[in-house]
């Protein structure tokens, strides 16, 4: 089974419970309000990176951050973008089999039309009562199953 990382909302705080989670990784996808360009370093030392700048996201570390990516992993075509609201495709129609994204801060995973929509939820400072979580991608031959962690108990 391969495993790709999702995590979002980080807000310039990289956790020490995220870092441990995403341990063995084959690689990360970042889905917006990174907040501190060495989150995206330190996440690097764990696996590659793919982000995706949030509209918390300013600076001119920022602007090298794309606003979305559409990325091919060895038979899996995934599409990251902070905001869902955002979407600037058709996932269907350019063969994509998951949509990443942040912004909500509310961690979800839900199949529609074929494709996994998968919001990691934040992993960065508490917002409300809504939890500190981040996401996985559980790739076992042509099977993707996401799978939500709840990182902190609050």
């Amino acid at each position: 089974m391969r495993r790709i990382g999702l995590i979002s909302d980080t807000h310039g705080l990289l956790r020490p419970e995220a870092l441990a989670f995403l341990q063995g990784c084959e690689r990360i996808v970042h889905a917006g309000d990174i907040g501190d360009p060495q989150i995206l370093a330190r996440l690097d030392a764990v696996a590659p990176v793919s982000a995706v700048r949030g509209n918390n996201d300013h600076g001119d570390w920022a602007e090298a951050v794309p606003a979305n990516t559409l990325m091919a992993l060895e038979g899996l075509r995934l599409y990251a973008v902070h905001d869902l609201a955002d979407l600037a495709i058709d996932p269907v129609a350019e063969g994509v089999q998951v949509v990443v994204t942040g912004h909500s801060h509310r961690p979800k995973a839900e199949m529609r039309g074929g494709v996994w929509y998968v919001n990691p939820g934040s992993a960065g400072p508490p917002r409300f009562r809504l939890p500190i979580s981040a996401a996985e991608l559980q790739l076992d031959g042509g099977t993707i199953t996401p799978r939500i962690v709840e990182l902190v108990k609050r």
